[in-house]
């Protein structure tokens, strides 16, 4: 079988994101799906693997061409930033670097066509911050790290797939932000996101930013005509199946029994709210509209737990699944 190579960064070494990924790499069912190439601290691995009682042995590379995908081996391109003693659970500016280095590594290797995909463990914004790289997460730092000028957040869980107009910005700037070209472009995304993966017209559904959907200028200041009905219309005329603005509450509801292929929110909560009620365990965070395929677990780097070896692995099983469907897949030699 000819599987895709996804580079999986490690996160934050202060949080779950080592015992996740020594879990989810433990199973072989993970490893028949992908071969995983982990792009982090290859102590901080084993020190995770014996949290976790992981029988994988962990083998350090300088470089991703070494990787040998051997059954009971987890392969790390070594970046040696973490000390051994390091701890668990704590802010640290050493793990925000390090979250840096890694994905930043993980572009590189895929850019040089030695992994198809990118799978990121969660990292910590207030840790990224403190060792100096000021951006909001993962998703603006692909951006910048790739060229890309304008990107999605995509969530998706087995009953649901939503995509942002805006995320990490305050509710007032997100409403400010958006406006008819931003939504017509981020429905575009998701709409060939979803051509892509196999469904040839897909219904998709736009959330309004007001109660009701405005209620005709009962309820905000007629955000839904001037910003997001231009929009739609727009992709309408595509001949696209785009619906909206709809009540979010009402929207959600006929997405989860099925009635919708993906919702288009409007701002960070409006989507990750449902997503999250139907189980962290199962969701997926993809960043649609870069030049590489990446996918995220959808849960933070719970400090709280870390070190601990209770942390679940399902959200990162997910989400090097979908990587895995959504790689480019190469021509064996």
């Amino acid at each position: 079988m000819n599987r895709p190579t996804i580079a999986i960064t490690m996160g934050d070494a202060s949080g779950i994101g080592p015992e996740v990924i020594m879990k989810a790499l433990s199973q072989p069912a993970v490893r028949e799906m992908c071969n995983p190439l982990v792009v982090g601290d290859a102590e901080r691995l084993r020190t995770a693997g014996r949290i976790v009682g992981s029988p994988m042995r962990v083998e350090s590379l300088e470089d991703a061409g070494q990787a040998r995908f051997d059954p009971d081996t987890v392969n790390c391109v070594d970046l040696k930033l973490i000390p051994k003693d390091h701890p668990f659970g704590q802010v640290s500016a050493i793990s925000g670097e390090g979250s840096f280095r890694y994905i930043e590594r993980a572009v590189r290797i895929v850019e040089a066509g030695q992994a198809d995909a990118i799978c990121t463990a969660p990292l910590s914004k207030e840790a990224l911050h403190a060792a100096g790289h000021k951006y909001p997460g993962h998703t603006e730092l692909l951006a910048m790290l790739t060229g890309t000028p304008e990107v999605s957040m995509m969530l998706v869980s087995p009953k649901l797939r939503v995509i942002h107009v805006t995320t990490h910005i305050g509710l007032i700037d997100a409403v400010e932000r958006i406006e008819p070209g931003l939504v017509e472009r981020t429905i575009a995304r998701g709409h060939d996101t979803l051509v892509k993966a196999g469904i040839a017209s897909p219904k998709i559904g736009v959330c309004a930013i007001n109660p009701h959907a405005g209620e005709n200028g009962l309820f905000g200041r007629g955000e839904e005509a001037a910003k997001i009905t231009p929009a739609v219309e727009a992709c309408r005329a595509k001949g696209w199946d785009v619906t909206g603005p709809l009540p979010a509450d009402t929207l959600f509801f006929l997405a989860g029994r099925g009635d919708y292929d993906m919702v288009v929110a409007m701002y960070h909560d409006q989507g990750h709210g449902p997503i999250k009620v139907l189980g962290l365990e199962a969701g997926v965070n993809i960043t649609v509209g870069l030049p590489v395929i990446r996918t995220s677990v959808d849960h933070g780097t719970a400090f709280d737990i870390a070190g601990k070896g209770i942390a679940d692995e399902r959200s990162l099983i997910e989400a090097l699944r979908q990587a895995a469907d959504l790689a480019p897949r190469r021509i064996a030699a």
